[in-house]
């Protein structure tokens, strides 16, 4: 497999590793595998082809939520282990560190928060309860931690990431930090009066409840979007991140909060 990827990489003056599984889903086993292995993969055989800049996603994810009430930047690391998908970022992003000192490459790493906007080529975790919110499949809504980014904000700062010779680390980006599942869906119903997304929140005493109808609804078909662990994970920290190294280096400027949401509800109309 390395040999394929040196042979697509000869010539290339960088790489931008972008790619992983990003799924709530898939077996822990397969989110863990795709995730270390397929950084091993790509970094060794991007030293081969003789490649000194990579740029890589990682995600906050791999910062974490907690503590709760800290104010989080790119010095925090995820220490929970509940989540396949969050231990597979933290791990991957640690591997990535360790095989850029080993193999000598000048690594710079972008750690977005949930994506939003369109263009996907299919719904991920971050943006496919977007659909059911609006077709009102969901009459009260969790208070569950959130925070949002542009699409096109990632896609600027990857490229920035690599243009500017000053940039090392991690990068942050999370510009609309410290909001809520329920603040999201009320703007949607809010720049979109016709859809039928939730405008009322549920307390947090009745989260147990969402879990379980949750659970009911996968057992006849529709997709699950909150597990127990989930659940616990979300409502045991917050997500108060600080964006503010990527603003300084990497010059950010970011979408508004309802260009998030419309671009994202007009993805699927």
């Amino acid at each position: 497999m390395r040999d394929v990827w040196v042979n697509h990489l000869a010539g290339c003056d960088g790489l931008f590793h972008t790619a992983t599984l990003y799924s709530t889903r898939d077996s822990a086993t397969t989110i863990l595998d795709t995730a270390n292995k397929g950084t091993a993969h790509l970094l060794h055989a991007a030293a081969e082809a003789g490649i000194q800049r990579v740029v890589y996603t990682s995600s906050t994810a791999a910062v974490g939520n907690a503590p709760r009430g800290k104010l989080k930047d790119e010095a925090v690391w995820n220490e929970d282990t509940s989540l396949p998908y969050s231990v597979a970022k933290t791990q991957s992003e640690r591997l990535a560190w360790s095989l850029s000192e080993e193999l000598n490459l000048d690594l710079r790493v972008i750690n977005p928060t949930a994506v939003l906007g369109g263009g996907f080529v299919q719904p991920t975790p971050s943006v496919d309860y977007f659909q059911d919110a609006m077709a009102g499949k969901y009459p009260v809504v969790p208070k569950f931690p959130m925070s949002v980014v542009h699409v096109r904000d990632v896609a600027i700062a990857h490229r920035r990431a690599f243009e500017v010779d000053e940039a090392e680390g991690r990068f942050i980006l999370a510009p609309h930090a410290n909001i809520t599942l329920a603040t999201i869906c009320k703007r949607i119903r809010s720049l979109n009066p016709t859809t039928k997304s939730p405008r009322y929140s549920l307390p947090n005493t009745l989260i147990p409840l969402a879990v379980f109808q949750d659970w009911l609804g996968g057992k006849f078909g529709r997709q699950r979007y909150l597990t127990r662990a989930v659940a616990k994970n979300m409502m045991g920290g917050d997500t108060r991140y600080s964006s503010a190294k990527a603003e300084n280096v990497l010059g950010m400027e970011w979408e508004d909060f309802d260009t998030c949401i419309q671009d994202t509800v007009d993805a699927f109309l």
